[in-house]
């Protein structure tokens, strides 16, 4: 399986990676720990696609990549673990976590996928259809 490339970021002050510039216990420069991520979260859930990048990437620059990067950091800061092993930590948790039949109203994820499989495929989603219009 052939992962297509690691697209940077576009909000480099918010999301994940603005979160993760702040930490003092990143092991990496911010970028470093960028491509780390999103090339883990590709292979969690599989993405085999230029468009699931793109989900991955937007994700990551959102409100939800944020709350991605808290977790992550606090495993970094709490655990005294690096990088990698914080978002492995991170990606397993919100891999068993579920979307709500909540999340679902508010945001057409389907209830009951992984809780970061149904937000890369939410952004992947809306990304293609804000480039189709």
């Amino acid at each position: 399986m052939t992962t297509p490339a690691i697209l940077p970021s576009r909000n480099p002050d918010h999301g994940f990676f603005g979160t993760l510039t702040t930490c003092p216990e990143r092991d990496r420069r911010s970028v470093e720990v960028w491509v780390l991520a999103a090339t883990l979260i590709a292979k969690a859930i599989r993405a085999t696609t230029e468009e699931e990048m793109i989900g991955i990437r937007d994700f990551l620059d959102s409100r939800m990549g944020r709350h991605f990067a808290d977790d992550v950091v606090g495993n970094m800061v709490g655990c005294k673990i690096d990088s990698e092993t914080a978002i492995k930590s991170a990606i397993r948790r919100w891999q068993d976590w579920r979307i709500s039949r909540q999340t679902e109203r508010d945001e057409g994820i389907p209830e009951g996928l992984p809780y970061l499989t149904g937000w890369v495929q939410h952004f992947a989603v809306a990304a293609s259809m804000a480039e189709s219009d």
